[in-house]
């Protein structure tokens, strides 16, 4: 399991730009579903023609709300790769919904899934500031996150919903910072506590055996 140093990244776009390079080799299949696409940046960048993006807000071509489903609405193995980036802990039915997506593909599946430890554990320390996606705000938000866990606990997650028939393959994401504070974090924690603290994301592909 690799750990990628890249630029940080705070917005949908940055994240699917990144997403179109690192992992290009699954967008080059045919049809994608990305399920919960909100705005749908990556209509933009691999074309509309092979895109079919799925969400309650932004600019989905099918608008459905994924927790008010217990599955999604196509047919099996209708498309040849399928993404869900950041969308799972948003959702009550997570479980479901994560193993649902492997029917509806016929080769690939790409999830990622944020580490809340991360950008909670300052503020908890210091005993200030307010968590993003975790907070409670005067107006009641559109969406939340529905889960709090670790870098380790989306990386056993990850794993259990994986079909025999599938490979895995892990890659963990962190902000670039000062090469000296990386090398003593690295010396200072275990692996898995270097993960659960300063990793930003995990990132899952599957591969159907063939």
């Amino acid at each position: 399991m690799k750990i990628l140093t890249i630029k940080n990244i705070k917005t949908r776009k940055e994240r699917t730009v990144w997403l179109s390079k690192h992992f290009s080799h699954l967008l080059k299949e045919t049809k994608i579903l990305d399920v919960g696409c909100d705005e749908a940046p990556l209509r933009k960048l691999i074309g509309k023609e092979n895109y079919t993006g799925i969400d309650f807000t932004g600019k989905p071509d099918v608008k459905i709300n994924l927790e008010a489903i217990k599955k999604l609405p196509f047919k099996a193995q209708t498309f040849d790769t399928v993404i869900c980036i950041e969308v799972l802990e948003h959702l009550d039915n997570l479980h479901q919904i994560s193993k649902d997506i492997f029917r509806v593909t016929n080769n690939n599946v790409l999830i990622s899934l944020p580490n809340a430890w991360r950008d909670a554990r300052v503020k908890i320390q210091r005993g200030k500031g307010s968590i993003a996606h975790y907070g409670l705000p005067l107006d009641k938000p559109l969406d939340r996150h529905k889960w709090f866990f670790t870098t380790q606990e989306a990386i056993n997650f990850l794993k259990s919903i994986k079909p025999s028939n599938y490979e895995l393959k892990l890659t963990l994401t962190q902000p670039k910072r000062n090469f000296l504070i990386m090398f003593y974090r690295k010396l200072r924690y275990s692996s898995s506590a270097y993960q659960n603290k300063f990793c930003q994301t995990v990132w899952a592909e599957y591969k159907k055996v063939k």
